[in-house]
């Protein structure tokens, strides 16, 4: 078996006095979907923001197929083939859906093939009848998977998702998890989550953060029946 893909060694962020990611390890290997989980303030998002260029660590290091990100920009980091979408939509008001959409395919493709792309990624992800309103006009959860195609658009070889399903409906997030289901096949993916009944339906294995660290990790059944999870998730004070 090939080495992971991406990687994290004493990854940390300090705050002043907190350390909100604390000397974290991390392997994802080709092609895996991970869950990573834990109670709001557990460290998730902002592991996230390290590894995708939003933050810079305080100390430690985070790698992608061999190459540093620690210090790359977010534009440099998704040149190597992650793609990000991060909790608050980025996307452009004032053009529609399918103009959002052409100007990431257009970084990758040209012409016909640049169409071809949006199409194939508005499609994919059930929002083809969308692609003539302007974005602005779109509720949350539609404006959230908007963005999503804009992230495969570019083709990436791993998507990195922050709290995708935040803001959904019911109807709109068991949509999101066939999507995610559906990107797996040829993408792997990380997806930062808190919401339970979510995580159930998309994950094989998870990593729960607690506290700036790892808690524990392995097959989504063994972890959510993990006492200590149940307990941080309750807001107890447990031993890592």
């Amino acid at each position: 078996m090939s080495g992971p893909v991406l990687e994290t060694s004493k990854l940390t962020m300090q705050f002043g006095g907190v350390k909100a990611v604390n000397a974290v390890d991390f392997a994802l290997m080709e092609g895996e979907l991970r869950c990573l989980i834990g109670p709001n303030g557990a460290g998730k998002s902002t592991f996230f923001k390290l590894i995708t260029g939003q933050l810079r660590p305080s100390s430690g290091r985070a790698t992608y197929k061999g190459h540093d990100l620690s210090r790359r920009e977010r534009h440099a980091i998704a040149r190597l083939g992650l793609g990000i979408k991060t909790q608050v939509p980025s996307v452009f008001d004032g053009l529609s859906v399918r103009e959002n959409v052409w100007v990431a395919a257009s970084r990758r493709y040209h012409g016909k093939a640049a169409n071809a792309a949006v199409d194939r990624q508005l499609e994919r992800v059930g929002i083809a009848d969308l692609q003539h309103r302007m974005v602005g006009q779109l509720a949350h959860g539609q404006r959230q998977l908007v963005e999503l195609s804009i992230v495969l658009a570019q083709e990436p070889s791993l998507v990195l998702l922050d709290e995708p399903a935040a803001g959904m409906t019911q109807k709109e997030t068991d949509r999101l998890a066939e999507i995610i289901h559906e990107i797996h096949r040829d993408h792997g993916l990380i997806v930062v989550e808190h919401d339970m009944a979510f995580i159930r339906s998309i994950a094989t294995v998870v990593t729960v953060f607690n506290r700036g660290s790892i808690l524990t990790e392995g097959p989504v059944a063994e972890v959510l029946s993990d006492q200590r999870v149940r307990d941080v998730y309750l807001g107890k004070q447990v031993a890592a």
